[in-house]
């Protein structure tokens, strides 16, 4: 989403009001306002969340530099190459499948029971490609981190 100038304004001059404070933290209104205006731009959610709940001045402001100067997310220089990341892409969600019917299933478990929703929140990836095509297609949006080395699909 394209930031228009009058969120930046606001957001500048939330920035000022939170520098001229004597404690920053304790500016909740404030702090508020930044989180419900940061939260409609197109940052990193968690970034957002990180730097509005520590009421971190500095974070705010290299946020809203970014918001005015937008890089492109250029790949990594060691990053896989494309081919690698759809075979990679293939075989993560082969096995996130048969892990969700394997769920599902309950066969061999109890004969009287029948297969029911699986809540498997996310898989650990195959380890047949290395951990940078995983970050690369986390990068890409097609991969979600979930934490502890699994990943997931992001939701639709």
């Amino acid at each position: 989403m394209p930031t228009d100038p009058a969120a930046l304004a606001a957001l500048d001059k939330l920035l000022a009001t939170l520098r001229a404070s004597a404690d920053p933290r304790r500016a909740r209104e404030e702090w508020q306002q930044a989180f419900r205006l940061l939260q409609k731009r197109s940052l990193s959610a968690d970034l957002v969340a990180n730097v509005v709940g520590m009421r971190d001045v500095e974070g705010l402001a290299s946020l809203l530099d970014e918001l005015k100067n937008p890089t492109v997310a250029a790949p990594l220089p060691d990053a896989p190459s494309g081919e690698v990341c759809a075979k990679a892409l293939l075989a993560f969600r082969k096995r996130l499948e048969l892990t969700v019917l394997d769920e599902e299933s309950k066969l061999g478990r109890n004969p009287m029971t029948k297969g029911a929703k699986s809540n498997i929140a996310g898989i650990v990836p195959p380890r047949e490609w290395p951990e940078p095509v995983w970050q690369e297609l986390v990068r890409q949006g097609k991969l979600r981190y979930i934490g502890h080395g699994f990943y997931d699909l992001p939701k639709a």
